[in-house]
């Protein structure tokens, strides 16, 4: 509120601006009034004259004179008179209706009258910040430049010029940090990430060399895993890139700061383990945050798990639920799940089919 009014304020004093002038005493009459004084010295030259005051001479060149000035006088009013009036009139209106027409629409067009104060204080320190952490960068590069074995350099300087979004200098920074530091699988990893994030976002045969030098290491670099299964989606293998992401999860930790990340891209190929996805739904979760995706995939199980209640004997429905809750981390569930299962399929073929289906998923059939 107190925006607008200061912005009011503003208006006000540049339409009194505009104003101000206009509403002054106007040059034509004091054009008048000189039109007055030179008809009156003529008259008062013919006075003298007559009165033998003057002679006839310098009357006539009194007389030529004053009535140089009268005529130009009397131009200067005429003119001034069919200009500066309608001219006064527009700028007027424009002052007093344009002004505040024309200022509001740049301002809802061009301004945010939405968006919250930010203080200069934050501002101030922020750009203090930045400005810090170039200087910073710029001095760690120089250090590697003067001593490219360094290796705990570039292991500090990477990932910060990866986040910069310098993504070239990342990857050089990243082969120096395993060229010179002991034999790491995160390093690999790191490195492999470096190269798909230059290349636009696309596992390339580098990258995908370096993942795998990454498992070599260590067989569990969650990192690696993800980057090798969406290598394989990329090459349109959603199955395997499915099946990889899944065998993530049922390792991971329910706490695991990457389970969100690979939950989505289960959703995204539509992976075994979770409901089955229509294509506008698969597209709509693409440009979801993790937490509605989350939502969204949670509400889909459990509408799986109420139609189930409804329909028990649809084994290939318990299967998609055990799975879903194993991909969501929630075994508990999952276990109740198979029990209800059990409960519900009474036809003993039927029955045969679940617990193979059970045995496939590494349960006990």
């Amino acid at each position: 509120m107190a925006l607008w009014f200061v912005f009011a304020l503003m208006t006000t004093a540049a339409v009194f601006a505009v104003l101000w002038p206009l509403g002054r005493k106007s040059r034509i009459d004091r054009e008048g009034r000189e039109t007055a004084v030179y008809k009156d010295q003529l008259a008062e030259v013919e006075r003298d004259r007559a009165a033998g005051l003057i002679g006839a001479q310098e009357a006539e060149a009194a007389r030529v004179e004053i009535s140089r000035r009268l005529l130009a006088a009397s131009e200067a009013e005429t003119g001034a008179t069919s200009v500066s009036l309608p001219f006064r009139r527009l700028a007027a209106v424009v002052a007093l209706v344009g002004l505040p027409l024309i200022a509001a629409g740049f301002y809802l067009e061009l301004g945010s009258p939405t968006l919250g104060d930010f203080p200069l204080a934050e501002r101030t320190r922020s750009v203090a910040a930045t400005d810090r952490l170039d200087k910073l960068v710029a001095q760690v590069e120089a250090h590697l430049e003067k001593n490219p074995a360094d290796g705990r350099g570039w292991d500090v300087l990477a990932p910060v010029l990866l986040k910069l979004g310098r993504f070239d200098d990342a990857v050089r920074a990243y082969r120096n940090a395993v060229t010179y530091n002991a034999e790491k699988a995160s390093r690999h990893a790191d490195l492999g990430e470096a190269i798909a994030a230059a290349a636009g976002g696309v596992v390339t045969a580098d990258a995908k060399s370096e993942f795998e030098n990454a498992l070599k290491l260590d067989p569990d670099e969650a990192k690696a895993h993800y980057f090798i299964g969406l290598a394989a989606e990329q090459d349109g293998r959603k199955d395997e890139a499915a099946k990889i992401w899944r065998a993530m999860l049922d390792k991971a930790p329910k706490d695991a700061p990457w389970r969100e990340l690979v939950q989505g891209s289960l959703v995204r190929v539509g992976g075994p383990g979770m409901p089955k996805l229509s294509k506008e739904t698969v597209a709509a979760a693409k440009d979801m945050n993790a937490g509605d995706r989350d939502a969204m995939i949670r509400g889909m199980v459990e509408g799986l798990a109420t139609r189930l209640k409804a329909n028990g004997d649809d084994v290939e429905g318990w299967l998609k639920l055990v799975r879903a809750y194993m991909v969501l981390g929630e075994t508990d569930k999952a276990k109740t799940a198979l029990a209800d299962a059990r409960k519900a399929v009474t036809d003993p073929e039927r029955l045969r089919q679940l617990n193979d289906g059970l045995k496939n998923l590494g349960l006990d059939g």
